[in-house]
């Protein structure tokens, strides 16, 4: 008998460390935006440097939520910041990287349209 594990679709998350983010077997030291259809850098690495144009550049890409990772530890972003993406009807929970990667890595596989956005203060190479 052949057993199979089913990949869920799209860009999921192998592993998480302090080093970053293991997709596809790349590691990925700097912050992301990740969904099944994409993945970018992404320029803020904590959530001081978060602004409107980041909010608006999530709220494009069109997902029914979006996970913050905020880095080690949770950090909520000033609340005008969140409710430009609940303008737009879309769902946004904030949580430190590591719960920000289980929960998007879940919510991937039930093939929900779900967006991370993962700050990290990694350098890059």
């Amino acid at each position: 008998m052949h057993i199979s594990l089913d990949k869920a679709a799209g860009n999921t998350i192998q592993s998480y460390s302090d080093a970053g983010i293991v997709i596809d077997g790349r590691l990925i030291r700097v912050s992301v935006i990740v969904s099944a259809e994409c993945l970018e850098e992404w320029t803020p690495t904590q959530v001081s440097e978060l602004d409107a144009t980041h909010m608006a550049q999530l709220a494009a890409r069109r997902p029914d939520i979006v996970i913050l990772g905020t880095g080690q530890q949770q950090v909520f972003p000033p609340p005008a910041l969140l409710v430009e993406l609940q303008r737009h009807g879309i769902g946004v929970e904030v949580m430190a990287n590591d719960a920000a990667v289980r929960t998007y890595d879940v919510l991937l596989s039930e093939q929900r349209n779900v967006l991370l956005a993962l700050l990290q203060e990694t350098t890059r190479l």
